[in-house]
């Protein structure tokens, strides 16, 4: 299982809880439980998250498998120009 931690303005949709362990494939198999686990942050995902795998971080990679015991961060989409 991989350990979630959220950051940011994610936590006022978790009740405050900060990390849990989810056992996800992909990105996108992990916002669906994260949404069915808390349905209010489903469409904050869907704006624009970016995810951090074991230190490498993803944008828009629905597909991106989390391998097992990683260390995985949910943070605002980085904008840059």
């Amino acid at each position: 299982m991989a350990r979630v931690v959220l950051t940011g303005g994610l936590l006022r949709f978790t009740e405050g809880e900060e990390a849990f362990d989810l056992d996800a494939g992909t990105i996108r198999q992990l916002f669906r439980q994260l949404a069915e686990r808390y349905p209010a942050i489903e469409p904050h995902l869907l704006e624009g998250i970016a995810v951090a795998i074991d230190g490498q971080i993803y944008q828009d990679a629905w597909l991106q498998p989390i391998p097992p015991d990683s260390e995985v961060y949910l943070m605002p989409q980085i904008a840059g120009g």
